[in-house]
């Protein structure tokens, strides 16, 4: 695979607003795999569950990861080569523990993202088909947009998507803020901060608003950016992409938990553990608080959430796994496609497996890939800190004063969380 820019590509140190749309897209794709279940799942729970008093943490949460998701893109705007490449300049070993983790979290994060989808699915009046195989649907047409498609499909697809998502939801919020919930006589808030509740915040966080792991696909996105508009981004047009998508993802992060806090919190009612029961009681619980009328809404923003995030996944994941054997084994770039093919088959093939055999509790499924990014983070974010801060990075392109800060601050809550996780694990099993 290349690690520069292909020499058709045009390079500008302007920063013009064409310039600017024809840069616009990775940073997109990222909000479109972040928001799904971090958003949908978690930040709509901890609403329900909690109200609005883990806004808070999600605000910290995401700006805590910031650093290590920005410089996913500003790697390879500074340096022309992929995040993964800085990686393998640190020695193969860091490959070998990205490829390691990516293995352990792609394939369950896959089938956990695309059974809710293929849930939700099932919304749409479809009678007569189970939820594993509109799971199955979901992949194989996911799967088929991209091979066929490839990076212009994706692309254009989550612009779409996370148009028509951000203003469904603006919309459901707006209609629950005129309709206020009411809250069962004696209901007593309880607090998301105890021990009890550790493992929960850590589900949140795992996935808050992505797993750090995404970092290195934005930077491969780029690339095929590239190579689609024939224009090489600029630092600053990279980082106006990074920051819009970003952005994007942090709102949504926050509508989700305001509609779990205004239609459910007080209310008595929690979310099923099945996927199939939350899906339907997600739908039912918001269309009967805010309107009958609103359904169509209420639906569509959850469906295109989690297609979006499956679609990027099924991408994103074997992307990330074929740049690593790619560099491993200093493969071609037509290599690099070939492999990348193959990783989205068995990634499509090994999820609908799990759908169909093995899963019995979705949210059990959500939380262990939840808790495992989570407990990962610390050592991608560590990895990429180094790599930024490396010799073979411009010094005025590597952190400055704040971002360092934010880093190590990051980095310290992470081992922190990590650790506190561990102690309530143990605490509950005694």
């Amino acid at each position: 695979m290349p690690q520069t820019p292909p020499e058709a590509v045009s390079s500008s140190s302007g920063s013009s607003f064409r310039n600017i749309l024809k840069t616009i897209g990775p940073g997109i794709l990222v909000a479109c795999a972040a928001i799904g279940g971090s958003h949908l799942v978690w930040s709509t729970r901890a609403g329900a569950d909690y109200g609005w008093s883990l806004v808070g943490l999600i605000l910290l949460a995401n700006l805590l990861k910031l650093p290590f998701f920005l410089y996913g893109q500003t790697y390879t705007a500074a340096t022309g080569e992929s995040l993964l490449a800085g990686y393998l300049r640190q020695g193969r070993i860091y490959v070998w523990v990205f490829l390691a983790i990516n293995i352990l979290t792609g394939i369950i994060n896959i089938a956990g993202v695309a059974m809710i989808s293929g849930a939700l699915m099932s919304g749409y009046g479809i009678s007569g088909v189970s939820v594993s195989n509109l799971t199955l649907f979901v992949l194989v047409i996911c799967a088929l947009l991209i091979v066929l498609g490839h990076y212009r499909v994706l692309d254009g697809v989550s612009k779409v998507v996370i148009i028509v998502l951000t203003f469904s939801t603006i919309i459901a919020v707006s209609l629950a803020f005129k309709k206020p919930v009411e809250t069962i006589p004696g209901f007593v808030p309880s607090s998301p901060y105890t021990w009890a509740s550790f493992a929960f915040l850590i589900s949140l966080l795992g996935w808050m608003p992505a797993p750090v792991d995404l970092s290195a696909w934005s930077s491969l996105w780029i690339f095929s950016r590239e190579k689609q508009t024939g224009h090489k981004a600029s630092l600053l047009e990279t980082k106006i992409d990074f920051f819009l998508g970003y952005g994007m993802a942090v709102l949504l992060a926050v509508l989700f938990l305001s509609l779990g806090a205004l239609v459910m919190h007080g209310t008595g009612e929690h979310f099923s553990d099945s996927g199939l029961a939350f899906s339907k009681q997600l739908v039912n619980l918001y269309a009967g608080h805010i309107g009958e009328w609103s359904r169509p809404i209420i639906l569509t923003a959850a469906f295109v959430t989690m297609f979006s995030t499956t679609l990027t996944c099924v991408d994103g994941y074997p992307r990330s796994l074929a740049a690593c054997c790619s560099l491993l084994g200093n493969l071609s770039e037509k290599r690099f496609h070939s492999i990348h093919r193959i990783w989205i088959l068995l990634s499509v093939i090994i999820s609908a497996l799990i759908v169909q055999f093995l899963i019995k509790n979705l949210i059990q499924l959500l939380t262990f890939a939840a808790v495992v990014s989570f407990m990962t983070s610390p050592i991608l974010a560590w990895i990429n800190f180094k790599v930024m801060r490396s010799d073979f990075v411009p010094v005025e392109h590597r952190p400055g004063k704040w971002l360092s800060f934010i880093s190590w601050a990051g980095l310290t809550f992470f081992v922190l969380m990590t650790l506190g996780y561990i102690y309530s694990f143990f605490q509950a099993s005694v």
